[in-house]
């Protein structure tokens, strides 16, 4: 039988590397709680669960194709995870109004999730977007 530790590590990759980098949208249910609550989301006011998630990851996979996440590092406790994590891919659709540059990101993110009872209750993040707005030539 798994730890607690040990579930919410699980938990974790499955959310980064199925439900982001595969887009198995499918998995929302059992990652994501009904009540999840988005603190840093891209787009304005989501909906909360999985049904406000889901559009701002359809969004990043649209604009950027070939999205990965790579969890470089993560501290697990029984009700949180903080994971930093480099973030990969080339704007190649339009991203949240952004037209197409065909350019490749590569920037840093530290998030912090919220566990209750096996699923992410809420999300916390900080992403180097300065960073990653210049690598998309937006910003000098």
């Amino acid at each position: 039988m798994k730890s607690i530790i040990e579930a919410n590590q699980a938990l974790i990759e499955a959310y980064f590397y199925e439900l982001w980098n595969k887009g198995d949208y499918d998995k929302l249910d059992s990652l994501i709680d009904p009540d999840y609550i988005n603190h840093n989301p891209s787009t304005a006011d989501p909906l909360p669960g999985p049904k406000g998630l889901k559009p701002i990851i359809m969004e990043m996979r649209n604009g950027i194709p070939d999205l990965k996440y790579t969890i470089q590092e993560s501290i697990v406790t029984p009700d949180r995870v903080v994971a930093r994590v480099l973030v990969t891919g080339t704007h190649l659709n339009t991203l949240f109004g952004i037209l197409p540059t065909g350019k490749r990101i590569e920037v840093q993110q530290i998030n912090i999730e919220h566990i209750k009872n096996g699923k992410i209750i809420a999300h916390w993040r900080v992403t180097d977007e300065l960073k990653m707005m210049q690598q998309l030539g937006l910003v000098p």
